[in-house]
């Protein structure tokens, strides 16, 4: 395929984070002169999905952590996702934690990263929403908004981060996705109890002017944990649950284990999660038993395993580093394949 040599020629031979922002820009580009519609990439709807109120054209979107400020929307639609959820966003705009934070495993087909939320801050974005929305309308993909907590913020006072990035984007989004589950800022998976995720999902709720809210969750939780969530997400009557989030292990890698322990510190993503990913679903589905809906992300990469993901129990799938390594007509071969 082209995109593979380009990869290899080029993107391989490049800093993993400048590789991402020259995509992210050549993605901007393409949709700016219309060439992302003319490819007609975008799903048909004949996939579509009904989903917390919603209506998906097809059953696959993008993850949270590409779009982060959500500069390419329009432009990511129209490659054929159904749904982009962007951010992470915070309510304090943060650069995040020093480079380099993006590793490429290639052959594991993964990343690693610990990019600490950077990103422009809530206020910014809903205003870059607000005019995306003016602009675009209905022509635009379903846009989930992803909000964390700010760096500078102690984890005592999150409830009150949380709230404010909420009551900032939710007039924008149209759905909120409350990240509890990345390993890069300090605190933040502790948040994933029960105990101290209750008040912080009220205080959304309680900011969201209606909007489905669900929680992310991360794939290193252990199944009881993992049930207690389902059952809060049920108490709460939230939308639904996100798994899974980046993991902290490093097992079965087919990568080099001194490379991989030079890199350091971060959240795997890719192939190695597909197991894990696909286990924590199985979970939330018996727990759930269809009363919330399920956003299954992590590992997928065909179409076949996304159609997996959905026959497990999954209402909607999403995915990520598979992008990296697939190029931009992934998103459409796998609703294609949903849709026959």
């Amino acid at each position: 395929m082209i995109y593979n040599f380009i990869f290899k020629t080029f993107f391989a031979r490049m800093d993993p984070e400048a590789a991402h922002h020259l995509v992210v820009f050549a993605i901007r580009v393409a949709g700016a002169v219309r060439l992302t519609k003319l490819a007609k990439l975008r799903p048909t709807g004949r996939g579509a999905v009904q989903a917390f109120g919603l209506h998906f054209d097809a059953p696959f979107g993008l993850a949270a952590g590409f779009d982060k400020n959500a500069v390419a929307v329009r432009a990511l639609g129209e490659l054929g996702f159904s749904h982009i959820e962007i951010g992470t966003v915070t309510a304090i705009g943060q650069s995040g934690n020093e480079k380099p934070r993006l590793f490429r495993l290639i052959a594991d087909r993964a990343l690693i990263n610990r990019m600490g939320f950077n990103n422009d801050g809530a206020a910014i974005v809903a205003k870059r929403l607000e005019a995306l929305r003016a602009k675009h309308g209905s022509k635009l993909p379903v846009i989930g908004v992803n909000i964390g907590k700010s760096r500078v913020v102690e984890v005592e006072d999150a409830v009150d981060d949380y709230r404010s990035s909420a009551r900032l984007l939710a007039p924008w989004a149209d759905y909120i996705a409350v990240n509890v589950s990345s390993p890069n800022t300090p605190g933040l998976r502790s948040l994933q109890s029960v105990e101290s995720l209750r008040p912080i999902l009220i205080a959304v709720q309680q900011e969201a002017l209606g909007k489905p809210i669900l929680v992310k969750i991360a794939p290193d939780l252990a199944d009881e944990d993992i049930e207690a969530v389902a059952d809060l997400a049920l108490e709460l009557e939230l939308a639904g649950v996100i798994a899974t989030n980046t993991t902290l292990s490093r097992a079965n890698l087919i990568t080099d284990a001194t490379k991989v322990e030079s890199i350091g510190a971060g959240g795997l993503s890719g192939a190695p999660l597909k197991k894990r990913s696909l286990e924590v679903l199985n979970v939330l589905a018996a727990r759930l038993a269809g009363r919330s809906a399920i956003i299954s992300v992590g590992g997928i990469e065909t179409g076949e395993e996304a159609a997996e993901r959905l026959s497990a129990g999954a209402t909607l799938v999403q995915g990520y580093s598979g992008f990296i390594y697939a190029g931009p007509f992934w998103a459409r071969t796998i609703n294609k394949f949903l849709t026959k």
